[in-house]
């Protein structure tokens, strides 16, 4: 056997980048509010995913968590996602849990999302993603 062969036989066909691929295709434009809802809307199969053993799913939820964080969303827009995304109701039943008009619960949403696109739009032109020491460095500077 040559060696050409013996390194032959040991080679395998397989896309190590596949999955890593197949999400970014599926959330392309994080720096867009429609990006963000789409992400948000979707956050429950990604959390799937992670238990399954995706680590690009974990990935995204971490992202997902720190922007969220580094928006600095006002109570009434965290509770805006929480209510829709996360507990999965209904604008309207959202809004009146919330005691607010459903125009304003949308507004809040809306404002929300805005901030944490602009984190990821601010994170893609900072050297393409989150940084926790220039993350520190500027709450310090704060």
């Amino acid at each position: 056997m040559t060696k050409k062969e013996a390194f032959d036989i040991g080679s395998v066909k397989v896309d190590l980048s596949g999955k890593e691929r197949a999400l970014e295709e599926s959330y392309p434009a994080l720096n867009t509010a429609a990006g963000i809802k789409r992400l948000l809307a979707e956050r429950g199969a990604l959390e799937l995913r992670q238990y399954a053993g995706d680590y690009d799913a974990v990935l995204m939820l971490i992202d997902l968590q720190t922007a969220i964080t580094a928006a600095k969303l006002t109570e009434r827009q965290s509770e805006a996602l929480r209510l829709v995304y996360t507990q999965d109701l209904t604008q309207e039943d959202a809004a009146r849990q919330a005691g607010v008009a459903r125009t304003t619960l949308v507004g809040h949403i809306d404002v929300a999302v805005e901030k944490i696109a602009a984190v990821y739009e601010y994170w893609g032109w900072h050297g393409e993603g989150y940084c926790r020491e220039a993350s520190l460095q500027t709450e310090v500077a704060e």
